[in-house]
This record gives C-alpha cells, structure tokens and sequence, in this order.
C-alpha cells in the first residue's frame, strides 16, 4: 500500500495542509523539521483517520481537533482524507491491518514470562489511541514468537524438520538482522517460556545473559528490529509509521538501523519516519542514490500551519542539509564549540591509520592547547579545496571557533608553499609527521628514557641505513613515512622493546609522542607552524 496525497483540515495543530505529489515508487519517507513543527502530528491525523475507518473508533475530540474549532462527533469525518496510489480508500473491513504505529516512547527496560498467553491478530483491533501512548512490545513480541513456534510444531508440513530448524526459523531471521548493526551481540535463545521467557545473548565472552543487561541503545533496536520482522507477517503490505527511532543511539548506530528498517520494509508497503538524526538523514540519501526515486523528504521548517500550507516531496540538496545541521546542533554549538578547530589530513574511516594524524597532533598539544580540536578531513588537496563542504559545514555551525588548515608539505615546492599560505593553509616543514616523531632528538629522548643513552649511536645508524634502503626503493631521501617500518624494527631490536606496539603507527602513536613535550625542539617547530 502507498500514500499518494493527504488533506488536513482543523486537526491539532493544522489549519488547512496537504501532502501531496508522494510517488508511487517510494519506499521510506523522512519527516525532517524542528521540535512542534508538526511531523508527530501529521502522524497523528494517520493514526486518528486509520482508527475511525478502519474500526469506527472516534478517540478524544478534545485531542485531535484544533484549540477554536468545532468538535462534533459528525465533522470528525472530514478533518483527514487520504488517497492511495492504484486504489480507491478501502472500505473499513479492508483497511484494518494497513496502518502501522510505532510512538516515540518506547521502553521496555526488563521482562520475563512464566505463562504463556494467547495474542490476537494485530490487525484486528488499533493499538494505540494516540502517538504519546507508552508503547510496549517486546514482551508481546516474545509471547508471538512462542505462539508461532507452538504452531510450527503441529503443523504437520514441518514434519520432516529438525528441532534445531525450527529454532533457526524461529529466531534465524531476527539473528541475523540484529547482526548487521551489532555484529558481536548474537541473540542465542529465548529461555524457557514456562519459567524464565525472556531473549538471551551472546557478547564476547559473556553467555546467555538476559534482555535486561542490554545497553539502552540496544534494546532500542532490538525493540524496532523485532517488530518490524514480527509484524510484518501480519501487515504484508500496509504503511508503517514510526515516530524518532533513533533514540538512545548514537549518529552510525542510527544509519545502520535505518537501513535495516529499510530491508526489513515489505516490498509493497511504505515506511514513514520523523527523526532529528543527522545518521538518518545521511543513510536516507545513501538509500536514495542506492535506490532511485525510493526515498523521498518532507520540509516542516519555516511553515506557520495557522494558514493554508502544502508539503511536496523534496529530494535530499544543501538546503535541506543546511537547515538540518542548524537544528541538530543549534545554539548548543556554542557550548560545545572549541576555541580553535585544526583541519589536518587522515581519514576517519578504517582501522589501521584512522585519524592518525588527529591523533598525534592531539597527544601533543592537549595539555597547552586543551580548547583545541584536531580534525582529520581528508587529502592535502581536499584540504586545498576552499570549498570543501564539510569544512564549511563545520564553520557554519561552529561560528565562534576559529579554523586552521594544516597540511604535510610533501614535495610542495616554496612557491606553492607561498600560494597555500594565502589561501589560509599551513604546511609543515618537514615532509611527513613521521619525520617530526622519528626525529634525532626524540629517538635520543626514547634512548634516555629506557636508560640505554649509549645505544643512541646504533639507533641513528639504523635509522640512516633505513632511509637508505627506502631511496633504493626510489622514495626521496627525506621520505622518513616509507622508511619508518623499517626503522621502527630496528629501534625494537637495538633497545629491546617490548609492549611498544606492533606496528610503527602504534609505535609512533604511544611510544614516540610522549617523548615530544614542550622543552624539546620538534614541539617548539610544531606549535609555531601549527598555532604561530
């Protein structure tokens, strides 16, 4: 079932609002606007028209109709109207298990079953009467997974299946889902539903323990992915509402969350979801040129609903991206904001040489320079790019900070190294960090500090034998980045290390930056061209 067009009239906040131009191709809807914009209570006049036609439920009048508004029972009818893509409005008998509603509250910190229930069809009846209802369901959940497993069992189709099938088909599916955003928490069992029902896990060494030791971040998505795949065989193609999902999580546990929501969707079906989450909304736009024309936004900033106002579908562009930043860091970037932010190169993506030199730079200088945050972006010439937009995003939103580009300076030459320094980009002196941690005077530092001071001369030499072999390799005689694995080995050796990383990023990271404090020659270099 999709949306095509919804009218509003005198409904909560609403004067007069339509949504309209929804294309039948889309899958998942984002409600993006600020806190009283209105997207709960558009979901509201979903819920409130979907309890009156489906199940001739007219719920609180004093709730649903607009402050200075006539509120009769007769003119309830004409507050919300819904068109359907394909299809006429369904009569009550076929509209019951279309709408699906999730609130905004939902927590379920602890449960356990010791007696097992009979649940009825959920699309029998409307769950809830408004969208600031509690909304509990884990528990109900867990009951319909035993009642399922029950009915597999005597059926007698699954006659020649195994125990250990049944089980799989039983909890495989929601295994495998909460293993695409969590993928060292496995769901192992559900206890024994006559004295300790309940969902047990497996993380990392811990075994079988209860629902309740779940972070609140986690049962949160459990909650979602749970749902989604239970109630999905009961409402197989139907339009599903969910109001902030990404509470108690964190930005990427929000993207991947919204992604499974997504595969979890039925095909025919529509998912609708309001959100704040920054994550969201980059995984929508991912989602979007993954799977043309299947994701469209609705804009409820800068609308005043005291007057007639109509939403259309807008494709994810800077605007959109310019407001949302606006709303989720607000005023309160302010509190948060550095004093200085250092735009320097590395990448915050994969493991080994993540936010490498961020990190360095911040071991450094954190103690003088504590207001300061160090920043990876990128290449040096995504960092040359004065339009780069997640700089400019930053500047936007941190307007109080102060911004300094920092680059390597590589084989720049001193006329570019000129031309850089008028776009407001520093460049180092030295060709690559690892020459200001591998210098003469720290390794000397490092020697003292073992207290093998005589071995310094065998250090040096290494180090010089070392770039030797990296120039034969064809690197440039000052290229100390390509010949630091070797001298971080033979430092190892001479010195007989131990337990001072396995690799000379780690090396470099938690043995060599210590060494650099503010008495010393390569700190004084670096502070004056970074903060000078």
């Amino acid at each position: 079932m999709k949306i095509k067009k919804i009218q509003i009239k005198k409904f909560k906040r609403f004067t007069d609002l339509t949504v309209d131009e929804l294309p039948e191709t889309t899958k998942l809807i984002l409600l993006v606007g600020p806190n009283g914009s209105g997207k709960t209570s558009l979901f509201e006049a979903f819920n409130s028209w979907y309890r009156l036609n489906g199940f001739n439920n007219v719920g609180d009048v004093n709730y649903i109709f607009k402050k200075g508004t006539e509120s009769t029972k007769q003119n309830q009818r004409e507050l919300v109207s819904v068109e359907f893509h394909n299809q006429d409005v369904p009569t009550q008998q076929e509209l019951k298990g279309k709408f699906y509603f999730r609130t905004a509250y939902r927590n379920e910190a602890d449960f356990s079953i010791d007696t097992l229930n009979k649940q009825s069809d959920p699309t029998k009846n409307s769950k809830l009467g408004n969208l600031m209802m509690n909304d509990i369901t884990v528990s109900e959940n867990y009951q319909r997974l035993i009642s399922q497993t029950l009915s597999g069992v005597f059926n007698s189709s699954n006659n020649s299946k195994t125990v250990e099938q049944l089980r799989e088909e039983l909890i495989g599916k929601i295994r495998l889902s909460l293993s695409h955003i969590f993928p060292d928490l496995n769901l192992s069992s559900i206890g024994d539903p006559l004295s300790n029902g309940s969902f047990y896990f497996e993380k990392g060494t811990s075994k079988d323990f209860h629902y309740k030791n779940l972070s609140a971040g986690e049962k949160s998505v459990f909650d979602l992915i749970l749902d989604m795949i239970i109630k999905s065989n009961y409402f197989e193609n139907a339009v599903y509402f969910i109001d902030e999902p990404e509470a108690h999580m964190h930005t990427r546990l929000q993207a991947k969350l919204l992604n499974e929501l997504y595969l979890l969707t039925p095909q025919n079906s529509q998912l609708w979801i309001s959100t704040h989450s920054i994550g969201m909304l980059k995984q929508a736009e991912l989602l979007e040129q993954q799977n043309l024309d299947s994701v469209v936004f609705l804009d409820f900033d800068n609308r005043d609903f005291d007057l007639t106002e109509t939403i259309k579908p807008a494709k994810i562009d800077k605007t959109i991206w310019d407001r949302f930043f606006d709303l989720a860091f607000a005023d309160f970037s302010q509190l948060i904001a550095p004093a200085r932010i250092v735009f320097c190169e590395g990448t915050s993506k994969g493991r080994k040489y993540k936010d490498f030199d961020a990190q360095i730079y911040t071991k450094i200088f954190e103690n003088k320079y504590h207001e300061t945050k160090f920043v990876s972006i990128g290449s040096s010439t995504e960092i040359e790019n004065i339009e780069n937009q997640s700089v400019k995003v930053v500047s936007n939103i941190l307007k109080t900070s102060s911004i300094i580009k920092f680059i390597d300076r590589d084989d720049n030459s001193p006329e570019q190294i000129a031309e850089l320094l008028v776009k407001g980009i520093k460049t180092s002196s030295k060709r690559h960090i690892e020459s200001y941690m591998l210098d003469d005077e720290i390794i000397e530092k490092l020697c003292i500090s073992i207290g093998k001071p005589e071995l310094l001369a065998d250090c040096l030499t290494a180090k010089q034998i070392a770039i030797q072999g990296s120039i034969s390799r064809n690197n440039a005689a000052d290229d100390i980045k390509s010949a630091s694995g070797h001298i971080f080995t033979e430092l190892k050796r001479i010195l007989s290390l131990t337990q001072c990383g396995n690799n000379q990023c780690a090396f470099i990271r938690d043995t060599m930056v210590p060494l650099v404090t503010e008495e010393t020659n390569i700190y004084k270099q670096l502070e004056q061209e970074i903060f000078g």
